[in-house]
Order: structure tokens, then sequence, then C-alpha cells
């Protein structure tokens, strides 16, 4: 199967928290590991401040069942200690993959 969804979502550490938010991000690796249908994913760093994910995935019920997990859970329970404000999440289409 082709990948034709995906999330991004993009966060912003509080002062003084962007290695928290840093380590958060690389522990969820072995977190989505287990999570058959997240393809891929990525936890990235865009400026000293900014982090973000992005996953993709083949269908939109893989989709729906990963923002029903872990990960999700783990940024609302931990993301008011971590985070200026809420997490900008996108849900996207895929137009092309290589």
């Amino acid at each position: 199967m082709a990948l034709t969804v995906g999330v991004l979502a993009l966060v912003e550490a509080r002062p003084g928290k962007e290695q928290d938010v840093w380590d958060f991000l690389s522990g969820g690796r072995d977190i989505v590991a287990a999570e058959p249908g997240t393809r891929t994913w990525y936890a990235f760093r865009v400026d000293e401040k900014t982090f973000g994910i992005f996953d993709t995935f083949e269908t939109e019920e893989g989709r729906q069942a990963h923002l029903a997990g872990a990960i999700p859970a783990a940024l609302a329970e931990h993301g008011p200690a971590l985070l200026a404000r809420d997490p900008d999440i996108r849900l996207v289409e895929l137009i092309a993959v290589k």
C-alpha cells in the first residue's frame, strides 16, 4: 500500500524546557515502534524553541489509531508543563512520496 495521509504537529517549548521537549520527543520513538499502522515517524527541531513530529500512514484507520494512542496521550499529560502553548496539529493528505 502507499502512504496516503499524515500528521504534522509543531510545538513550542516553554523557556528553559527545550531539553525536556527534546528528551520527550526522543523517547517517543520506542512508543510508536509498537504501532503497526504508523509507517514513518519523525521528531525534529525547527529552531531553539520549536519542535515537531511528522508521521505517515497508509490508511485513515492507521492515522486515527495513532491519534488515539500513547504519544498524543503523553503529550496531553506532559504538554502543559513543557509547552508554551497548545500544539499546532494538522492532518495532511500526502500528494507524492519517494
